[in-house]
């Protein structure tokens, strides 16, 4: 380590920047967001300069001067050549302030890190000025994974710190935070949904304090498959949990970026062959949380289009388990997205329903085929592949045209995606020379006709069975 972090206070200090160009104002900014008394002073201030500072920022529009540095804490040294830079390098120091010279590492004596701001909380980057566009990198990558109000939930410990040091003993209060922050309370603070979360508190400072802990389910959707499309809320969630449930549909890519040491369960299901069946799942969700542990209940696309998240949802809440949801990138948006398909169109679909084929137990679902016919818009069928002739066979009877195009995308967004297209009344036929056999999502609509994919001349032509 050769230089010392230190996160110092310049709350109505003294600072000085000596340039009046981009480099600059970005100084500039840096030290407005910590509350510093700054002046700028430069022979020439851009116009750009100016008009982002005027009202916030002493500014000086003439050649620096000896005095100008009197009481700075830092000095700030911007587009000037090196030997101009070097003149006021000295000046600054004998009047005992700190000196950065933007992209002059040998002559600062600090540098200025990439900066992660999320208010009370902090976090800094720092390459030693050798590599700032790395240090740029690391910042972006922290950016993601750490939680937009995670300053929020600083302020709310802060509030709560002379509270724990009256109530809780030195030597047990470093777990209680650790509990803290790893349980319900704190999740819901970082949500953003602090309704009650203060009376909580009071009652868990209250509560006589044994090992016993109380865990959080969290139910996230991990989006159709390709990892790009895990969000960051999702990704962090996977990075922070003791316990993952997770589905068929839940890609190697996707777990590869769980924690490494979380204990990791596949509860899959397949039509008619449910590894663990649903009521399982949830006595296992509830199990896990009532040992304290962070659980994730992972699945493919989104949790509750489709995916059951609606019932494990119910029954956490009937156990009175803390349970947060976390959306996904659902398969319908992102297979369309992976066809170059629109699933609405001002030309073609001013509309789009979701429905299933597949219902509880092995019942059909009871769709209104005459609706979904006369709505002339998109429609998509989750999990219809191996009913797609009777959802054929249902639409052209009830009015739906047979030439209506349709698109049957199957592992859309991953690597092994396959898409084929035709019209409703192939749609068995295309679904076969495909080999389609699923996860897939049936497109019935307009817009079906715009999906990049194969159709059945273009299969037969790749099996070399055409005439």
């Amino acid at each position: 380590m050769k230089r010392f972090p230190v996160h110092i206070s310049l709350q109505q200090r003294r600072v000085v920047i000596i340039g009046g160009g981009a480099e600059a104002l970005a100084k500039a900014r840096l030290m407005l967001a910590a509350e510093a008394d700054l002046t700028l002073i430069a022979p020439k201030i851009a116009p750009a300069t100016r008009a982002a500072l005027e009202g916030s920022v002493r500014l000086i529009e003439r050649e620096p001067a000896y005095g100008d540095f009197r009481s700075a804490v830092i000095v700030f040294i911007a587009g000037l050549d090196r030997e101009a830079a070097r003149r006021w390098v000295d000046a600054a120091r004998a009047a005992s302030a700190l000196v950065n010279v933007v992209d002059e590492p040998s002559l600062c004596q600090f540098t200025t890190p990439s900066i992660v701001d999320r208010g009370r909380v902090t976090i800094s980057i720092s390459t030693d000025g050798a590599a700032p566009v790395l240090g740029r990198k690391l910042r972006a990558d922290i950016e993601a994974l750490a939680p937009p109000r995670l300053g929020a939930l600083a302020e709310f410990a802060d509030l709560y710190r002379p509270s724990v040091k009256a109530c809780i003993p030195a030597d047990r209060r470093r777990t209680f935070w650790e509990r803290f922050f790893d349980g319900p309370i704190a999740a819901r603070v970082l949500a953003g949904d602090e309704t009650g979360t203060h009376e909580e508190m009071i009652a868990l400072l209250n509560r006589p304090q044994t090992n016993e802990t109380k865990g959080v389910v969290h139910i996230v959707g991990a989006g159709p498959g390709d990892p790009d499309l895990l969000t960051v809320k999702a990704l962090r969630l996977l990075q922070q949990a003791d316990v993952i449930l997770y589905d068929r549909l839940v890609s190697e890519e996707i777990l590869s970026l769980a924690r490494r040491d979380a204990e990791r369960f596949y509860v899959g299901k397949a039509k008619s062959n449910h590894a663990v069946p649903q009521e399982e799942i949830e006595s296992r969700m509830i199990d896990h949380a009532r040992q304290g542990k962070m659980v994730v209940r992972l699945k493919g696309g989104d949790p509750f289009i489709f995916g059951r998240g609606g019932e494990e949802l119910e029954a956490l809440q009937n156990a009175n388990i803390p349970v947060f949801a976390t959306p996904g990138v659902t398969a319908a948006t992102g297979c369309a997205a992976a066809a170059n398909m629109a699933l609405t169109h001002r030309d073609f679909a001013q509309a789009v329903t979701f429905v299933t084929g597949h219902a509880k137990g092995e019942a059909d679902p009871a769709l209104d085929w005459s609706a979904l016919a006369a709505l002339k818009n998109t429609l998509v069928v989750y999990m219809g592949v191996t009913k797609a002739g009777k959802i054929a066979r249902n639409l052209i009877a009830h009015g739906r045209a047979p030439s209506t195009p349709v698109a049957v995308i199957e592992n859309g967004s991953r690597a092994n995606q396959k898409i084929l297209k035709g019209a409703l009344s192939e749609l068995p036929a295309l679904i076969d020379a495909g080999g389609i056999q699923g996860p897939a999502l049936l497109v019935i609509g307009e817009v079906a006709a715009l999906a990049d994919g194969e159709t059945l001349l273009s299969i037969a032509d790749r099996k070399g069975l055409a005439a």
